[in-house]
């Protein structure tokens, strides 16, 4: 257990480990009004689950806003030092909801309503990637499309080493937005960036590592196994100084970021309501 190995190494339990009861409390406050995550802590480690098994763990509205309103909720907390995201059931998410996302083309809406909405995505990953904790996404079976976009959020990626990670966007006749281009970018470079991007590849977990997408593998149904055992070595640093080296590496690697993504909203909502957009979901929705 992460417990066993914290003391194996000598991790001293007096200063940073919180007790049960206060785990307790803390996943109480957090997990008030959540209805499709599930947030649950031990020895400074969260794991937030996401809890829509029957739709593939896809990401609606409602879902997105609890997403923003955990890292709201997380990002207080001195006690918690690791985030792991996870999926409920065989697979991480299959990205943005389609019957949902629905809303985005509704031009009969109000434009300020139609932008709030198509904004959740990208204001989720923020929300996600401005956590002062280490956050590390343990994938199984797929990330698709926004679900690989929350995942490229997080700090590290842990992928079982029969899983796949596509980004089906462009196929739907929308772009790719929630500012995970920039994220992509710079992770993988321009050109590889594209491939994912344009082509709509389904990537395999070994490929995806290879090109430096996913950081760690395991095997089937071991992702987060492996990723609490890389909580456990995060938790033997010094909490302060990770916090504080956290933020200088995202100081340097997102400082062109925000202005690469942040209208984004404003393209998924222009072309969404095209045409060709359209027929492509619709495509979709039938394949489903």
């Amino acid at each position: 257990s992460v417990d066993a190995d914290l003391r194996k190494r000598g991790f001293s339990r007096r200063h940073e480990i919180i007790s049960r009861k206060e785990n307790a409390a803390m996943e109480s406050a957090i997990n008030a009004d959540l209805k499709e995550l599930e947030v649950s802590i031990d020895q400074g480690i969260a794991q937030v689950k996401i809890k829509r098994v029957e739709r593939r763990n896809a990401l609606s509205q409602s879902l997105m806003r609890e997403m923003i309103q955990c890292a709201a909720r997380l990002s207080e907390s001195l006690e918690v030092q690791v985030v792991i995201l996870r999926g409920d059931g065989p697979c991480f998410s299959a990205g943005a909801d389609l019957h949902d996302a629905q809303a985005w083309a509704q031009t009969e809406r109000p434009l300020l309503e139609r932008r709030e909405i198509a904004s959740l995505g990208f204001r989720m990953c923020r929300a996600w990637e401005a956590l002062p904790q280490v956050t590390i996404a343990a994938i199984e079976g797929y990330a698709v499309g926004g679900g690989l976009a929350i995942a490229l959020a997080c700090d590290w990626r842990v992928m079982a080493d029969n899983a796949f990670v596509s980004l089906p966007e462009i196929a739907l006749g929308i772009p790719l937005t929630w500012g995970t281009i920039p994220r992509l970018n710079a992770l993988l470079g321009p050109a590889r960036t594209k491939r994912l991007t344009i082509l709509c590849e389904r990537m395999p977990a070994d490929e995806a590592q290879q090109i430096g997408l996913i950081d760690w593998l395991s095997e089937p149904g071991g992702a987060v196994d492996v990723a609490l055992g890389i909580a456990s070595q995060v938790m033997l640093k010094p909490a302060a100084v990770v916090r504080m080296s956290k933020e200088s590496v995202q100081a340097v690697s997102q400082v062109v970021h925000h202005a690469a993504g942040y209208m984004a909203h404003d393209q998924i909502a222009l072309a969404a309501a095209s045409d060709e957009s359209i027929k492509a979901r619709a495509h979709a929705l039938r394949k489903q």
